[in-house]
């Protein structure tokens, strides 16, 4: 089969998120069963120099914006055996940043109608284009209005990832002709709720809707996960599946990881301690047995933050420690920034996004906080497990699907259901008895460790879902 992932970030090109971790290791995994996989983002003024430099420029285009004619430029480049395509246009992707400016819509619209033209200039027609969040989910609807029954693009199906169902690329009506180019008989396909609605029109007309986790397909269906779209994800069930999210166990090894300082794994987990050692110091936090509890998230609502400022100071009484990273919502990282001025050498706290710092902290903590509000998959969890550091979870979405509670024999961390702190307090309780049990906390790091979520069982089930819909 030949797939084409669609997405606005990928590793290690450009990153936000998850989903660049994802767009960067998933189409890896079905390459490496027979497939032939590739991918196209945008092509970013923050891609750094060097990949900037292996890249080769196959050809300039012209895109139509609405009314506008647009320039487009091509650019290829093989990266771990997969081929990457960059659009190129630096009047929409020649910023300081991915996302959050005043014209993002008409700078995705570009994107989207970008990827189809330019399957016209390439040695590649995919069997299957899949796209991902509402950055590419006007994909699928240029297909069904525009292509699908032109010369050298019938046959394409479209597929139509949901990895944070909150962000939809809502708009005003005036962009469907003013931006998108879409006639009004075509409207509703995007209409909801009186507002343009991306992702709605990646829903209506994809012929399979994926999220990245089992529960969470499920969840969507409900009006409190599904942040307005369950009325129409309700009508369209029978395109929906959910399939669990891995990790690249490549890039992620605690044998290998140049990024921290002791190298361990379930057969000898002694390089650990060291890893916690030489986090304390970096970090300048208090040297001794207290457990560490890691945070690696963004500071916002639907991770949970709400909850560990309720009880914050009443963990750091208990004898935890606290190494927090991340960025997010203006209260949140004064908060973090507050408790870390009261608690010095018990509360470490860098805002922004540093890879090699997370890892470090991946590595060094003890247990690792995640009590989300919602989580489609969750990444950080099985980042960490992959570290051997015990996560404390909410039971919802990914979490669910990847993390069983410690009260039983295959315990791989400690969870909550409610979206309670106290009963997140319970849970940390919990650990903190545990981690003082070093027998029992060991079996358990080694449990963790011992989690395989590696690409390539869900691999397989991308390629099934493939071919079912090649077979329609």
């Amino acid at each position: 089969m030949k797939i084409l992932f669609a997405a606005s970030e990928a590793v290690p090109f450009a990153a936000s998120g998850g989903l660049a971790d994802v767009v960067g290791s998933l189409p890896k995994a079905i390459a490496a069963k027979g497939n032939d996989c590739r991918v196209v983002i945008p092509l970013y003024k923050t891609i750094k120099e060097e990949l900037g430099n292996e890249m080769t420029f196959l050809k300039n285009i012209t895109v139509d914006v609405s009314w506008r004619k647009q320039y487009c430029g091509i650019f290829t480049v093989n990266r771990n055996g997969i081929t990457y395509y960059f659009i190129d246009n630096e009047y929409y992707f020649s910023r300081d940043g991915l996302y959050g400016f005043y014209d993002d819509c008409e700078r995705f619209v570009f994107f989207d109608r970008a990827v189809l033209e330019m399957l016209r200039y390439i040695d590649f027609t995919p069997d299957i284009i899949n796209c991902n969040d509402w950055q590419t989910a006007l994909i699928p609807v240029y297909y069904q209005i525009y292509y699908k029954y032109q010369q050298g693009f019938d046959g394409i199906k479209t597929v139509y990832t949901i990895h944070n169902i909150e962000y939809q690329g809502k708009y005003g009506k005036e962009v469907l002709s003013e931006v998108m180019g879409i006639p009004m008989y075509n409207a509703n396909l995007l209409d909801y709720d009186g507002y343009v609605n991306m992702m709605k029109g990646a829903i209506e007309t994809s012929d399979k809707v994926i999220t990245v986790s089992p529960s969470y397909a499920w969840e969507i269906l409900d009006p409190w996960y599904a942040h307005g779209l369950d009325r129409i994800l309700v009508t369209k069930q029978y395109k929906l599946r959910g399939i669990l999210n891995g990790i690249d166990t490549d890039m992620y090894d605690p044998m290998t990881d140049p990024a921290i300082s002791g190298h361990y794994s379930a057969k000898d987990i002694s390089g650990k301690a060291l890893c916690k050692t030489v986090l304390c110091d970096e970090l300048g936090l208090e040297q001794g047995d207290e457990p560490i509890i890691g945070i690696v998230s963004r500071f916002v609502k639907h991770k949970g933050i709400d909850l560990i400022r309720c009880v914050f100071e009443e963990i750091v009484e208990m004898g935890m420690k606290f190494a927090v990273l991340g960025s997010g919502e203006k209260i949140y990282e004064d908060f973090f920034r507050e408790m870390a001025a009261r608690y010095p050498g018990r509360v470490s706290v860098n805002t922004g996004f540093i890879p090699e710092l997370s890892r470090k902290i991946y590595a060094g903590s003890d247990m690792f906080l995640m009590p989300s509000q919602s989580e489609p998959c969750g990444l950080a969890q099985l980042i960490a497990m992959r570290y051997g550091t015990v996560p404390i979870v909410r039971e919802t979405g990914g979490l669910r699907d990847t993390i069983r509670d410690n009260g039983g024999e295959n315990g791989n961390g400690f969870t909550f259901k409610t979206y309670n702190a106290n009963d997140m307090l319970d849970a940390i309780r919990r650990a903190r008895a545990d981690y003082y049990n070093k027998p029992e906390w060991e079996a358990l790091i080694k449990r963790a460790l011992k989690c395989d979520y590696s690409w390539s069982a869900s691999a397989d089930i991308y390629i099934e879902t493939y071919q079912e819909i090649i077979s329609e």
